[in-house]
């Protein structure tokens, strides 16, 4: 059953992949929808508990426009994403608000393409 429910929150997740593709500025009136976001990385920050990794977009935290959040339980099918800073990326997943913030719950390396 756990295995079943993985492979459809991937599907979920990689099926945007035809959909439409953002900037990381339209981000949040796409709250609900798989889309793409597009964006240059400005930062990739860890937390110090270690429990999650946000990569960030137009901007720097706090004033960053969008986030993908990693969470340790995905580090390992995510793997490093250190080496993000400056470089244009596709995040692709479902855009969810989170503290007035639109973000994307990345658990898996498919949803992170660099361009």
């Amino acid at each position: 059953m756990r295995r079943i429910l993985i492979l459809l929150a991937l599907s979920l997740t990689t099926t945007s992949v035809f959909g439409e593709t953002i900037r990381a500025s339209d981000a949040a009136s796409h709250s609900g929808q798989s889309v793409t976001v597009e964006g240059v990385v400005n930062e990739v920050h860890t937390v110090r508990s270690g429990n999650a990794t946000f990569i960030d977009m137009g901007g720097y935290y706090p004033n960053n426009t969008f986030t993908a959040v990693i969470f340790a339980r995905s580090m390992a099918a995510v793997g490093d994403v250190s080496g993000l800073d400056g470089k244009t990326v596709d995040i692709t997943g479902t855009v969810q608000t989170y503290q007035g913030k639109p973000e994307i719950i990345v658990i898996s390396r498919e949803q992170i393409h660099v361009k």
